[in-house]
């Protein structure tokens, strides 16, 4: 299971399913968490340009709002894919992302 921090704004957004989307920088660490995870696709690290993109399985990603183990978390069942984010959901236009779908929140 894959545990994601995220900011408040973004978790109460997510907890209320007005956004179903979360975005993360295409980058080695990311890479190494959410490519791994998913195994969606291959990243040229010198470029940082994803070499294959698909959509992947259902996987269980809980987000949290903060860094200890009893901050409020909550338990979706996600996709991962990479392209163009949502700005009134946090992301910069023209950029692309690793985007983690949110299909359903399960707690």
């Amino acid at each position: 299971m894959l545990i994601l921090p995220i900011k408040k704004k973004w978790f109460d957004m997510i907890r209320s399913e007005e956004k179903k989307e979360e975005y993360r920088e295409i980058k080695p660490y990311y890479h190494s968490r959410l490519g791994h995870y998913f195994i969606c696709c291959k990243l040229d690290t010198a470029t940082r340009k994803v070499l294959k993109n698909m959509t992947t399985t259902e996987k269980i990603v809980i987000f949290r709002n903060g860094y200890s183990h009893n901050s409020p978390q909550i338990k979706c069942r996600c996709t991962l894919r990479v392209g163009l984010g949502k700005k009134e959901w946090g992301a910069e236009l023209g950029k692309e992302y690793y985007i983690i779908k949110i299909l359903d929140i399960l707690e």
